[in-house]
């Protein structure tokens, strides 16, 4: 046992060293890792309804996920499950929010009509802007109508990207020299607004579920045609029983795929990464147009090597099948029997909402 009645101040202060050095370790020792944990990586579990391979899976992950990765110095990581592997698109809005299986991935407005209402306005026009003037529509529609935010937050997600799909196109099993053809056939659509576009332009709309029973009820020609996003119809082959198809990239789908994150997910990022995803955001929002653009086109060239007859319309034509369906007065009977289940802002925002694609829609 130590004695420190024989111990002279010189021993003393020299233990007192001693012991302030060991004690010093293990705060070096953490501050040496500083460094690493300002520089922690944080993967995020994203969940897609589709499948890898058609335009805006790719995009997501080969542009929008590497510039994430990028602008985050390899901070941010992603990973992705794809073909409802995590979440089926009809849930995934409740998924993403409710954060358990997943961190963000897409919703589609269209699945949640109850949870979002509002959202479901954009495919109450049949005609709207294409390529990188559709990307800058819906950049300044969720930046000057604060209403879908809200309505996204309402629901514990907070939007990170906006994409979109392919426009709409046609197809028939017998031919088509214009969509005045269509008369009182029989038309497959699944958005409601669809279906009454398509009753007002004189044809019939059918309702099936999307999938192989589509096929086949145009092969058995139960079914007439096939209003869709041309993608959707080359993916499931549709071409091989309807191969007539008139389509313009003027024709939108309307289709919106938010690219939304659990809300409180969002609040915990470092603000250095909510700044990665909004630089990532915008530098993929710079080429998104052009290749929606080509995607179009190279689908036109794909769908006519495989035997479909494919044609272009005219603007004109257009706008006459646009007149044809009275649109207007579909929209205006939506909003208002909302309005009468509590929607009140329904009408405000059809009207902002109206203004804003008349400056990208001559």
């Amino acid at each position: 046992m130590l004695n420190l009645r024989f111990l002279s101040m010189f021993d003393i202060r020299k233990m007192s060293g001693i012991m302030r050095s060991i004690f010093r370790i293990p705060v070096l020792a953490f501050a040496a890792l500083l460094p690493a944990i300002a520089f922690a990586q944080q993967t995020l579990r994203y969940t897609d309804h589709e499948p890898l391979g058609n335009m805006r899976t790719k995009f997501i992950k080969e542009t929008f996920f590497a510039a994430l990765e990028k602008e985050s110095n390899g901070r941010l990581k992603i990973a992705d499950q794809w073909d409802s592997k995590v979440s089926a698109g009809y849930n995934a809005l409740r998924t993403i929010g409710n954060g358990g299986n997943a961190d963000m991935g897409i919703v589609v407005p269209e699945y949640s009509d109850k949870e979002l209402p509002l959202h479901q306005l954009f495919k109450g026009f049949l005609v709207g802007p294409a390529g990188a003037k559709q990307v800058e529509f819906f950049r300044k529609v969720y930046a000057e109508i604060p209403e879908f935010k809200a309505e996204l937050e309402k629901n514990n997600v907070v939007p990170v990207f906006f994409a979109t799909g392919c426009p709409v196109a046609f197809f028939g099993i017998k031919p088509l020299t214009s969509l005045k053809d269509m008369g009182n056939d029989r038309w497959r659509t699944a958005s409601f607004w669809h279906r009454d576009f398509l009753r007002n332009a004189g044809a019939t709309p059918v309702t099936i579920p999307w999938g192989p029973g589509v096929f086949e009820a145009l092969k058995a020609k139960t079914l007439d045609g096939l209003m869709v996003n041309i993608d959707s119809g080359y993916d499931l082959r549709v071409y091989e029983v309807a191969p007539h198809v008139l389509a313009s990239r003027d024709l939108w789908l309307g289709h919106l795929y938010v690219l939304a994150m659990n809300a409180k997910v969002w609040a915990a990022l470092p603000q250095e990464d909510r700044e990665a995803f909004a630089r990532a955001a915008a530098t993929s929002y710079q080429s998104l147009g052009a290749v929606m653009d080509k995607s179009m086109e190279d689908m036109a060239k794909t769908l006519r090597s495989a035997g479909a007859q494919v044609r272009l319309l005219e603007p004109a034509e257009v706008r006459a099948f646009e007149a044809s369906t009275h649109h207007r007065d579909v929209q205006e009977a939506w909003v208002k029997a909302r309005e009468g289940q509590g929607l009140q802002s329904g009408p405000a925002v059809l009207a902002r909402l109206q203004a804003i694609l008349g400056e990208f829609v001559k």
